[in-house]
């Protein structure tokens, strides 16, 4: 069976403001293979969001032009719980119209400083006039339409806390944070207030040749003859559902935490694609129904590998 892909690139994002590198910051992983077709990786290490965006693009245009095609991955939420466009008044297919919303509040400037809280504590307003469905900021951001700690059991409970991917990822005990926890440890409400922008901004460099799955794709296995036009497949992928133990080089020097996760993802999935499983993977559950695969495809996405 041959391979959907040439290289596989994972990025873990960050929502740091100010430059850093090292734990925990942006990292991504390469996996390609070389002239033997022998598969190596390769690591890269930004200190913002910008530098981290434009050696995507780089990345991307250099496979572009040898041919290869890629699958990316990124590790925010590509989509919102079902319903969260609707409560925004939002027109239109409700995963672009999230993308157009969040590509017209979101500032994130070069330094990495931006108004992820702001945009958080808007939505809440314009959703509820309550603080939430968002919640958890640093005390500094904390505002009328947005608090620092969870709000009381029962708000917002017409508002699910997690999609319909989350809730299968905790059927296998993995803990999945919910998009509309925007701070502390492991939270994605930040990640994906500022990464969907930047997805937005690459897909339209990329043009007719890249796809986002499922929203464009749809949901369901991948045949060669559906990449085959293309130069980029885009998945929301969760680094940690892949075993990560860091290694150590030839000078002894041993990997970052997050540098080792974006590594063994790019393995995993490469190794998959191997082993034709990657197209597999692509599909539903098989316990699906209509209405899920709709809210998926449509509004929520889903989680590669899960």
């Amino acid at each position: 069976m041959a391979r959907l892909f040439d290289a596989y690139i994972i990025a873990d994002w960050t929502a740091a403001e100010g430059k850093k590198l090292g734990e925990q910051t942006l990292w991504v992983g390469v996996a390609k293979r070389d002239v033997r077709f022998r598969l190596y990786t390769e690591t890269h290490n930004v200190a913002t969001r910008a530098e981290g965006e434009t050696l995507l693009a780089d990345l991307l245009a250099e496979h572009r032009k040898r041919g290869d095609r890629v699958l990316v991955g990124f590790d925010f939420d590509f989509g919102f719980p079902a319903g969260t466009a609707e409560r925004l008044k939002l027109d239109g297919r409700p995963w672009d119209a999230m993308g157009k919303f969040l590509a017209a509040n979101i500032v994130d400037k070069a330094d990495n400083t931006n108004n992820r809280y702001q945009v958080a504590a808007k939505m809440n307003r314009l959703m509820t006039d309550q603080p939430w469905p968002f919640w958890g900021a640093p005390a500094s951001q904390a505002q009328r339409w947005l608090t620092t700690t969870k709000p009381p059991e029962g708000a917002g409970a017409d508002i699910p806390e997690f999609r319909a991917t989350e809730l299968a990822a905790r059927k296998d005990k993995l803990p999945p944070k919910s998009v509309w926890q925007m701070h502390g440890a492991g939270a994605v409400g930040g990640l994906t207030l500022l990464g969907v922008p930047m997805l937005r901004r690459l897909l339209d460099k990329l043009g007719a040749s890249a796809a986002v799955w499922p929203f464009n794709t749809g949901w369901r296995e991948l045949t060669e003859a559906d990449v085959e036009p293309l130069s980029a497949v885009v998945v929301e992928v969760w680094p940690a559902l892949f075993d990560a133990k860091r290694q150590v080089s030839a000078e002894g020097v041993k990997e970052y935490k997050t540098q080792a996760q974006v590594r063994a993802a790019a393995e995993a999935f490469a190794q998959m694609d191997d082993a034709g499983d990657l197209q597999k993977a692509f599909a539903p559950p098989k316990t699906s129904d209509e209405v899920l695969v709709a809210q998926v495809e449509n509004e929520e996405g889903w989680i590669l590998g899960v």
